[in-house]
């Protein structure tokens, strides 16, 4: 008999990492989950955060996959180590600034290293990705390519479409039977829908709805406004997950306005008023505004016509708005709020 093997799964919480998990633990491999936070993952934030998706399930779904298949999750934190590949991607973006190349190479050379370790003592990785389902990482010239550049080789199994790539080691070395995988390809997910369904799982995150912000072409152009206004490549955690929340509105290249978009927002932006100049809206029920940048005196009161706008008070002569700075001082303005027109879609990143 084959001594037991230990395979390491990336599990991002989508259907196809499941999938490909649980095809390798029928074959008997001792299968654990890792799941990597960069920071730009869509998970617990703003479905947790906003007031209107308050009827919405929430949940990590990377947790609530390896609860299902009754395996362990090791999290791991890289979003510092993956600034890099963010900001450089040797293999350069796909259509908005998601470095999805390089990302699955970092992941899997990251996955590689912690997984080989002699306290850990896994065999193999397995992912779930699938020739053809996405344009920039997953084709058949970038299969071998990430194996290669990550550095594992023939140790990486993709079970879901093992069958349109040559034999791995586990495959030729009998730890695992090449026939019990897949050949599944291209962008059409009915087969892993009718392979989920013959392992009786009928809840899961849906299938191609994305887990990285960087694949929105509106948060992308968001983090290119924040690059281009401070004249540098980078962001901190704050920043990136500041720009998953709120109106993002630029009346001039020094600042912008975050404003809120409900109560459940307007919340998660208190825990960052203590950073920024912020305005209130004192005469009606309106949002909390961050002002991000170096305003002028003439900028506040435009700043305040504005948040007045996305208020209660939109349509009132005079709005009362107060103006913080994070150490308290309170100046009180009394204004018109802006019209439509003169928001322009422009200012709107």
């Amino acid at each position: 008999m084959n001594e037991p093997r230990k395979a390491v799964a990336l599990i991002s919480g989508g259907l196809d990492s499941m999938l490909a998990a649980k095809v390798i633990m029928e074959q008997g491999v001792t299968v654990e989950g890792l799941n990597f936070y960069t920071g730009f993952c869509v998970e617990g934030h703003t479905h947790a955060i906003r007031s209107t998706d308050r009827k919405r399930e929430k949940r990590n779904n990377a947790l609530w996959v390896a609860e299902q298949l009754g395996i362990p999750l090791h999290i791991v934190d890289i979003s510092e180590q993956y600034k890099d590949i963010v900001l450089n991607p040797k293999h350069g973006y796909g259509q908005n600034l998601n470095p999805c190349l390089d990302c699955k190479i970092f992941m899997v050379h990251k996955a590689k290293a912690w997984g080989f370790l002699e306290e850990n003592g896994f065999d193999f990785i397995v992912t779930g990705e699938v020739i053809g389902q996405r344009p920039k990482s997953q084709r058949l010239d970038t299969m071998p390519l990430i194996a290669r550049e990550s550095g594992a080789d023939e140790r990486l199994v993709r079970p879901l479409t093992a069958k349109n790539l040559p034999p791995t080691l586990p495959e030729r070395e009998g730890w695992i039977d090449r026939d019990k995988l897949y050949d599944f390809h291209g962008r059409n997910r009915k087969p892993q829908m009718a392979l989920a369904a013959q392992f009786g799982f009928h809840d899961y995150a849906q299938p191609a709805g994305g887990c990285c912000f960087l694949t929105d072409r509106q948060y992308s152009a968001k983090l290119e406004d924040l690059w281009q206004a401070r004249g540098v490549r980078d962001y901190s955690l704050d920043d990136i997950v500041l720009l998953k929340v709120g109106r993002h509105i630029r009346p001039a290249p020094h600042f912008k306005l975050i404003v809120g978009r409900d109560e459940g927002e307007n919340h998660f932006l208190e825990g960052y008023r203590k950073q920024f100049v912020h305005l209130r809206i004192e005469s009606h029920l309106g949002p909390l505004t961050l002002i991000d940048g170096t305003p002028a005196a003439a900028d506040l009161k435009l700043a305040a016509r504005i948040a007045a706008r996305f208020s209660q008070g939109r349509d009132a002569e005079r709005v009362q708005v107060s103006v913080h700075t994070p150490d308290t001082t309170v100046e009180m303005l009394e204004v018109t709020p802006a019209a439509p027109t003169e928001i322009a879609p422009r200012w709107y990143v």
